[in-house]
This record gives C-alpha cells, sequence and structure tokens, in this order.
C-alpha cells in the first residue's frame, strides 16, 4: 500500500489493554510514513478523550482515512452505522480485538485500502488478518483495485460489481484498454482489440464477444460491451491559448463543448496547460479553479523546441513567440501525444493531450 503523508489512521481503544495495542500499532504505521492519531475512552484512561465514541466516529469520518478500532466488533459496527455513505467515499475501517490476535477489515476494503492495512496492521502487531471480500478469498482480479492503485476513476459502480460477480461465477470478462497494462493478463479475463473500423473483438478470433467487459479509456463514449465498467485514467491535458481578459464563462463553456465534441470525459483531465504569458491570465485561472485541477505553463522557447508536427499561425507566432500554444502546452505538460488538434473559436483555443500511461495488473 502506498505511503503518503495525508493518509491519516486515527486508532480509538476503550480499555488500558486497548490502548497498549494501539501504541504498538501507532508507532509501526508511523514508522512505514502514515500519520497516526491515537486516542483513548475510559475512565480508567488517563487522558480519555471527552466526546462519546460516536462523536469521535463522526469526526474521523471526515477527518481520516481509516479508523481502527481495538474493541469488539459490535462497538465498532454501532460507531460507525450513523455515518456509513458509499463505498466510494467512506474510509477503511479495521476492528482489532484488544489483545492484538486478529485484525479484521470491517469497511472499504478495496476502494478504501483497508484489506492492504489489515496485512499491515496484522503484520505490526504479530496478529492474523481476516479479510472477507469474495476476489481476494478466490485470488480474483478485482478491477475497483485494478483502478485504486492505477490511480484511475471506476464508473459506473454497479457495473463493477457485475463484473467482479461474473469473474466469481467463472465467466469470461473482457478487459480493453487505451493504454499499456504490464504483467499477465489475469485469470478470468479476455482481451480485447479494436479495429481499425472502430469495432471491438476478442483478440482471440475464436472466443466471442463476452457481454461483461472493462474498458480503460479517457473516451465518455468508450462501452464496448453490453455491461461496461469504465476504467478512466487521469492523463488528459488540455493546452488553453485566449486573447487577454478573455472571460471565465466563456471560456469554460468552450472547454465543456470542446470535452464533449470530442467525448473526452472529464474525470480522465489531469490539468491545463499553456504559456508563460497566461499564468496570470484571470479567465485561465478560474477555469482551473472550478475544474479543480492543475496548470501548468511553459516559455515561448520551450514550446517552440518541441519536436513533432503542430497546427502554425504566423498570428500566434508574432504574439507570443511560438506558432502553436494549445497543441504543444498540451503535448509539452502530458509528455504524450496529441490527441485532439486545434480548435478556435472567438479568440480562444483548445487542444488535448494523452500522457503515455503505462498501468499494470498487478501493483
Amino acid at each position: 500500500m502506498k505511503k503518503i503523508k495525508d493518509f491519516n489512521i486515527a486508532i480509538i481503544g476503550f480499555s488500558t489493554n486497548a490502548l497498549t495495542v494501539g501504541r504498538c500499532l501507532r508507532d509501526g504505521f508511523e514508522k512505514a510514513g502514515y500519520q497516526v492519531r491515537l486516542d483513548g475512552k475510559s475512565k480508567y484512561i488517563t487522558g480519555s478523550i471527552p466526546e462519546s465514541h460516536r462523536e469521535w466516529t463522526e469526526s474521523r469520518f471526515k477527518d481520516s482515512n481509516a479508523l481502527i478500532f481495538v474493541c469488539s466488533c459490535g462497538i465498532a459496527v454501532r460507531s460507525i452505522a450513523p455515518f456509513l455513505r458509499s463505498k466510494k467515499e467512506d474510509p477503511a475501517v479495521l476492528v482489532v480485538d484488544e489483545c492484538g490476535k486478529v485484525v479484521i477489515s470491517l469497511l472499504s476494503g478495496h476502494l478504501g485500502g483497508g484489506n492492504d492495512l489489515t496485512r499491515e496492521a496484522a503484520e505490526i502487531i504479530g496478529a492474523f488478518p481476516v479479510i472477507t471480500t469474495a476476489t481476494d478469498l478466490h485470488n480474483r482480479f478485482a478491477v475497483d483495485i485494478f483502478a485504486k492503485k492505477n490511480r484511475c476513476t471506476l464508473h459506473p459502480m454497479w457495473a463493477a460489481k457485475e463484473a467482479s460477480a461474473a469473474l466469481l461465477a467463472g465467466e469470461p470478462v473482457g478487459f480493453f484498454s487505451e493504454f499499456e497494462v504490464e504483467g499477465e493478463l489475469p485469470e478470468g479475463l479476455v482481451r480485447i482489440e479494436q479495429g481499425s473500423d472502430g469495432t471491438f473483438h476478442p483478440a482471440d478470433r475464436g472466443r466471442s464477444m463476452p457481454a461483461i467487459g472493462i474498458a480503460v479509456t479517457v473516451h465518455s463514449h468508450c462501452a464496448p460491451f453490453h455491461i461496461s465498467v469504465r476504467v478512466i485514467p487521469e492523463a488528459v491535458w488540455l493546452g488553453v491559448g485566449c486573447k487577454k481578459g478573455k472571460e471565465s464563462d466563456a471560456l469554460l463553456t468552450f472547454l465543456d463543448m470542446f470535452m464533449t465534441e470530442n467525448r473526452i470525459d472529464p474525470r480522465s483531465l489531469a490539468g491545463i496547460a499553456s504559456i508563460d504569458i497566461k499564468k496570470e491570465e484571470a479567465g485561465i485561472l478560474s477555469v482551473v479553479e472550478q475544474y479543480q485541477t492543475r496548470f501548468q505553463t511553459f516559455s515561448n522557447t520551450d514550446l517552440a523546441g518541441l519536436p513533432g508536427v503542430f497546427s502554425s499561425s504566423s498570428f500566434v507566432q508574432e504574439a507570443a513567440g511560438v506558432d502553436n500554444v494549445c497543441e504543444r502546452s498540451a503535448v509539452r505538460a502530458s509528455g504524450g501525444k496529441l490527441i485532439v488538434p486545434k480548435k478556435a473559436e472567438f479568440g480562444m483555443t483548445a487542444a488535448a493531450a494523452v500522457e503515455n500511461r503505462v498501468l499494470k495488473y498487478n501493483v
């Protein structure tokens, strides 16, 4: 499991024995690079928190990525029940007995990272990890784990459940990807290719097309199967140019239409790029904020030196010192290839490029 500074673990114990186990967990996780808080709730614990365990849980659901209850499962279940929303939003929840014998992955085992955290916790205190998710138990490919570990969005969730159910039932599940994927194709998956005419078919022409499948794609229209679960990498960069003082509403409408017309899924947006002279452009900065994405700018020299074939404008060359801003900045930021060439409208330009992402079946 990746250790990142903003992954917060909150541990609570309800007895002196539980707090001893909690301290061992805290020390082990901090050594591994996590941020950890440890609280105790008991009249027999010095420094016991004043709030109820229900109030503590409500606060931790808002500010923590994982909660670890060192207590009975009943206490943990009653504590978290009022705050459950969905598997996309809920933090991981683990339960550890106060003797430190077992660690149970109770909630968000996949998307929340609970199963991996359970294994780590068990290793830290020498306990037995209890994991009940079916794909783990049967050693089957889990599309939600694949998406999470490759930093992708999963949509729709109901289709992901259908894919998992099919794999567990021994039914073939298709797998198509616009990106390179390293490793051996997991058991149960059927590799799917797209022909020059746009149609999809199994790489092994002797097989029939599965009804359920996974599509790794940045395109909103890509649904090769009767039931398609889309895994969406955050890999598309929009190159943007505009006249000075261009209104943010006009820019936002233009870029929304640009992505819609070119069937770019907004969830695939990795960032917006432009030339240095636009780094303080209010309209672009406002759009970046509304998209909640990154913004990169490059010098005209940097953009002009980029190899490749780009559309050219003498007007842009004179004004910016480079023949094209949007295409070049999109490719420069992505480090990949142009997928949508320049579109110009009312003093605004846009282009799209995609990163050369390499995904892995097993991370």
